[in-house]
């Protein structure tokens, strides 16, 4: 049997427990709202999603007005009609990994500079995160770098099949109410969409701080044909993922996250 939701982490110098963490990142990811008894649909019929994220408010600094304003574009993706394979987005090609709820963008400035060689694709709805990404990748002068300010499922309704080498979704919102259980990310229909999107050895990485949303996870993702889980369980952070600010967070009030990682048969 997979290991149990495991560790527990010390942080150093962490003598007190902060206050309760700021919502979710913001992965940007929806599920399409099941048919109503009869066939009948609220809303654009066919295709009303269940919204997973919760829409963030907070203060865009000059800096990244300015990126947004000059860099967005050239550097962003529509979601809705992006090219079907992203790795045309840079020059030249290369292979790509969509990040998903990039937060503010530190992770992903760090992993980007580590990796020059592959190309990361940030979706995020929080517009002042995007424009903190982008001028963070400006003054580090990073070319693999480019951003999708939108819904996550649009922009891969568009994908063509096993054009990413990875997938990655770190911490997202876990919706802590049981009744709102159904707006979380990480659903049967998530996990197939992005495993068809990954080359074959390709990743889909997750990780979490939310014990039940990680057993979860491990089930959902355990059920996935057209993946293999080759640890079992749950695996330590990899020393290549940055420990992010909303992680820190949770350390800090005791909540040890989780790493888990997928590969596409």
């Amino acid at each position: 049997m997979p290991p149990a939701y495991p560790w527990r982490v010390t942080v150093p110098g962490a003598d007190q427990p902060s206050a309760v963490r700021a919502d979710g990142v913001g992965e940007g990811v929806g599920e399409r709202t099941p048919p109503r008894p009869g066939g009948e649909q609220r809303g654009p019929a066919a295709d009303r999603r269940i919204r997973t994220f919760h829409p963030r408010r907070s203060r865009t600094t000059p800096s990244a007005a300015s990126a947004l304003t000059r860099l967005l574009p050239a550097w962003g993706v529509d979601a809705e009609e992006p090219p079907a394979h992203l790795s045309d987005l840079f020059d030249p090609p290369r292979p790509v990994v969509l990040e998903i709820g990039s937060g503010m963008g530190e992770a992903t400035l760090q992993m980007a500079a580590a990796d020059p060689g592959h190309g990361i694709v940030a979706v995020d709805v929080h517009t002042p995160g995007i424009g903190a990404l982008l001028a963070g990748a400006e003054r580090a002068g990073l070319a693999n770098v480019r951003v999708c300010v939108g819904d996550a499922v649009e922009l891969m309704d568009h994908l063509a099949p096993a054009s990413l080498v990875g997938i990655r979704a770190f911490f997202p919102d876990p919706w802590p109410k049981v009744r709102h259980h159904k707006r979380r990310l990480v659903q049967p229909a998530f996990v197939h969409r992005a495993a068809t999107l990954l080359v074959p050895g390709g990743t889909l990485h997750l990780a979490t701080d939310i014990p039940d949303y990680a057993e979860r996870m491990l089930a959902v993702c355990a059920a996935e044909a057209l993946l293999v889980n080759r640890s079992g369980g749950f695996v330590p952070r990899p020393d290549w993922r940055p420990v992010t600010g909303y992680e820190r967070r949770g350390l800090v009030a005791g909540r040890p996250s989780v790493d888990l990682i997928l590969e596409r048969r």
